[in-house]
């Protein structure tokens, strides 16, 4: 049977979230209501977390792997792996399991009438600076996108393929995503989902990468946005 979902994780130096990480996909892919595989992207990891990724993905058939030979940062993780998938529908997750895969199908439901359906961390499990930063960079996406997304940055998201191979690749591409299909004359949807907290590893988020970056890059966005071109087509010969 054809895979008809794939779940995208971006890993950057998750060494110690990864034995966990991967016994939680495989338990999903078990029960996932879609026929489901996983794509890892490992981001130039210097811990080790590509070599583990690696072996992992040898000895599992419904497991794949991207390796950057760098440090290019998530977006390009995001923007490679929807590049190379090749199921109708795809997801994406983060490696710290503060999301859990089993989430994915309270978006699917909502998936057949959207182009985007995505988490909405309302009760989160994170630090005060981390809740503070992040509702901060969210209301001023809202300014600049206009998405009325409460949770932009929530890692759990699922999508059409088709539709996700259209967005451009640049910086800060994971804080756009609803955005983007927006462009594309897409509707989006929001769903309540657990948040859990971090138990291995460490938030490679901080004030500055969490407001100051998302700000510069929402000027990128804005001038993406009126420069964005988008087509469909009438017939098809040859």
């Amino acid at each position: 049977m054809e895979f008809q979902f794939t779940i995208i994780v971006p890993v950057y130096n998750e060494i110690e979230s990864l034995p966990r990480l991967f016994e939680y996909l495989q338990n999903y892919l078990k029960s996932a209501s879609l026929r489901s595989c996983v794509l890892l992207v490992d981001d130039g990891s210097s811990d080790g977390s590509a070599s583990a990724i690696e072996k992992f993905c040898l000895d599992h058939d419904d497991f794949n792997c991207l390796l950057f030979d760098k440090n290019y940062g998530k977006g390009a993780a995001l923007k490679a792996a929807f590049d190379y998938t090749k199921t109708p529908l795809l997801g994406y997750l983060d490696a710290d399991l503060q999301t859990h895969p089993e989430d994915f199908e309270l978006l699917f439901p909502y998936i057949e009438n959207y182009g985007l359906v995505t988490g909405w961390r309302k009760n989160r499990k994170d630090t005060l600076v981390k809740r503070i930063s992040s509702k901060t960079g969210n209301a001023v996406r809202i300014f600049f996108t206009k998405d009325n997304i409460h949770d932009t940055g929530c890692p759990l998201k699922i999508m059409h393929t088709a539709y996700a191979k259209k967005i451009p690749m640049f910086k800060g591409l994971q804080r756009f995503l609803p955005a983007m299909i927006l462009l594309q004359q897409k509707e989006i949807k929001e769903v309540v989902i657990n948040h859990y907290p971090r138990i291995e590893g460490h938030s490679k988020y901080n004030f500055k990468n969490r407001f100051l970056g998302p700000l510069i890059d929402c000027f990128a966005y804005v001038w993406m946005k009126k420069s964005y071109i988008d087509y469909s087509m009438k017939a098809k010969h040859g």
